[in-house]
C-alpha cells in the first residue's frame, strides 16, 4: 500500500531519515513525541513538502506519479488542517461530491447523526471532539483504500477517542483496506495497530508487531551483582537506578526461565519508548 525508502528532509537542525512499510489489510502506528517527525512524514507523503532523498510509493507507485485516480483511494487527517470555520457539516457535502467520484453522501449524513454532529452549526463553534470526528468521517467517507491520519485523537477525552478508534476498526473490516496512524497517546496505538515504529529526532528507532511487543519485550529490573553476572545477547537498552539497572529486553521468555532470580516487569509501549530514547545501548 504504501512504503518509504530512506526519506530524507532537513530543516536547519532536524534531519529526517525515515523507512517505513503500511501493508495491505494492516493498521500500522507511527510514535513518537511531538517533533520527532511525524507530521513531516505524512506531509511527505502526500507532496505537501519536497523530500531531498529517497522514494516514496503509494499503490506501488512513486508519489510524484500517482495518477488522479489513485489520489481518489487515499483519505487523509491531518493535525493542522481542516475545513473553514464558517463551514457547516451541509456545507461540506457538495465539496466533497466536487472532489471525489465515490464520495457516499448517505454514509457521511449517517455517521454524523451517529456521532451527534450538529448539521448546521458553523465549524468554528464545534468542540474539539466534533472536529475530530468530523475529519475521521470525511476521510472515510469516498471509499478510500488507504488512510493517512495524523494526530487524529489529539486533544479528545477518552470517551471520544474511544469512539473514533471504534469507526477505524469498522473501516477495516473489509480487510483490503490500510491505515497509517501517528499519535502520542501510547494506549490508542496499543489497542488498534498491528505494527508499530517508533520515531525520535527523526530517525526510526525500532518496529516491531503490536502482539510481539506486548508479548515480549519486558523490563529487567537487578542489582548491579546480578547485571554483571546476567548474559546480555538480548538486552536492547540499559539504566542505572537506584536499586542497581533496569533494562529493556524482547526476550522475556528467555529471562524469565534463565535468571528466576531477577524482577520482570510486562513492558508497555510508554515504558518501551522511554528505554528506547533514555536507555543507553550495551
Amino acid at each position: 500500500m504504501l512504503k518509504l525508502e530512506q526519506v530524507k528532509k532537513n530543516y536547519g537542525t532536524f534531519s529526517l531519515d525515515c523507512s517505513l512499510e503500511v501493508k495491505p489489510g494492516r493498521i500500522t502506528g507511527l510514535i513518537g513525541q511531538n517533533g520527532a517527525g511525524k507530521s513531516t512524514i505524512f506531509k511527505g507523503i502526500l507532496g505537501l513538502i519536497s523530500i531531498e532523498g529517497g522514494k516514496i510509493r503509494i499503490f506501488g507507485t512513486e508519489s510524484p506519479h500517482i495518477s488522479a485516480k489513485e489520489k481518489q483511494d487515499i483519505g487523509v487527517v491531518l493535525s493542522d488542517s481542516g475545513f473553514s470555520g464558517y463551514f457547516t457539516v451541509h456545507d461540506i457535502i457538495p465539496v466533497m461530491e466536487q472532489m471525489y467520484q465515490h464520495f457516499d453522501k448517505r454514509f457521511f449524513l449517517e455517521q454524523a447523526q451517529r456521532f451527534g454532529l450538529p448539521m448546521d452549526k458553523k465549524l468554528k463553534d464545534f468542540s474539539t471532539g466534533m472536529k475530530a470526528k468530523l475529519k475521521v468521517i470525511t476521510a472515510i467517507s469516498h471509499r478510500a483504500k488507504l488512510l493517512l491520519l495524523d494526530e487524529p485523537t489529539s486533544g479528545l477525552d477518552v470517551v471520544a477517542r474511544d469512539e473514533l478508534l471504534d469507526l477505524l476498526r469498522e473501516f477495516m473490516e473489509d480487510g483490503e483496506r490500510s491505515i497509517l496512524i501517528s499519535s502520542h497517546i501510547s494506549g490508542d496505538l496499543e489497542s488498534l495497530c498491528d505494527d508499530l515504529y517508533m520515531i525520535h529526532d527523526g530517525k526510526i528507532l525500532f518496529h516491531e508487531d503490536t502482539d510481539v511487543l506486548l508479548s515480549d519485550y519486558a523490563l529487567l529490573k537487578m542489582s548491579r551483582q546480578q547485571y554483571e553476572a546476567i548474559e546480555k545477547p538480548y538486552i536492547l537498552r540499559k539504566r542505572q537506578e537506584s536499586f542497581g539497572y533496569c533494562c529493556l529486553t524482547n526476550q522475556k521468555q528467555f529471562y524469565a526461565e534463565n535468571y528466576p532470580q531477577i524482577t520482570i516487569e510486562k513492558g508497555n509501549i510508554d515504558e518501551v519508548i522511554m528505554m528506547m530514547i533514555r536507555g543507553e545501548r550495551l
